[in-house]
């Protein structure tokens, strides 16, 4: 296949954070008088923060001022984080340590590619950080998946054209921006779901050293 560098989305590829965003975003919209369910929070995935609440504040039907909104984004950020500070190796998911060990051992160039604001922390605390060559996150990028951006720049940063890199994603847009990208993108997750991936692999276990040797051959 020719693939020369990997880029790992954070939030359900790596680590499943997404259980803290949830629970912060559900602390909110209790303080804020209404309910917010699991089913609604699949809104969210792979959505930028500020959208996020956007479409939290539609569904409790609340408005906001734009200092609110403000206070309300960083209120919100703060929760998380004090998740966050809690994390450790113990949380990365099963199997990602291995193929990030192997790509690693071929010399194989490897950038972060994250809506997240918060993944070095979250790379240190689970002791990943030294793996990646680039870490591209909320802070760098302004245009939220399904737009390329966030690959892109990653595979620039990688000294990578962009058809040579694989992209490994558990969200239908990040497997979007990856083949608006036509980088090789790899879903794990439901395939059902992620159906317009070039691969699909319900978690790391199933993922073979073989499978990564012919990427990259």
């Amino acid at each position: 296949m020719g693939v020369k560098a990997f880029i790992f989305d954070l939030d359900g590829v790596i680590v499943d954070t997404a259980k803290y965003h949830y629970l912060a975003w559900k602390n909110l919209a209790n303080q804020l008088g209404f309910e917010f369910t699991l089913e609604q929070n699949e809104l969210f995935k792979g959505v930028s923060r500020r959208r996020c609440l956007e479409i939290l504040l539609d569904i409790g039907n609340v408005t906001a001022s734009s200092e609110q909104f403000e206070r309300w984004l960083i209120e919100k950020n703060e929760d998380y984080l004090a998740y966050i500070e809690k994390m450790d190796s113990s949380e990365i998911l099963p199997d990602v340590p291995k193929v990030l060990s192997y790509l690693k051992s071929k010399g194989i160039p490897m950038a972060l590619g994250s809506a997240s604001k918060n993944a070095k922390a979250i790379l240190e605390k689970v002791s990943l950080l030294p793996y990646f060559d680039s870490l591209v996150d909320g802070n760098s990028v302004s245009k939220a998946k399904p737009d390329p951006e966030v690959f892109l720049i990653g595979a620039s940063n990688l000294g990578v054209s962009p058809e040579n890199c694989a992209v490994f994603e558990d969200a239908l847009a990040g497997i979007e921006a990856a083949n608006n990208a036509e980088m090789v993108s790899i879903g794990i997750g439901d395939k059902k779901i992620l159906s317009e991936a070039d691969y699909n692999f319900n978690d790391f276990t199933e993922i073979d050293i073989n499978f990564l040797d012919r990427l990259i051959s």
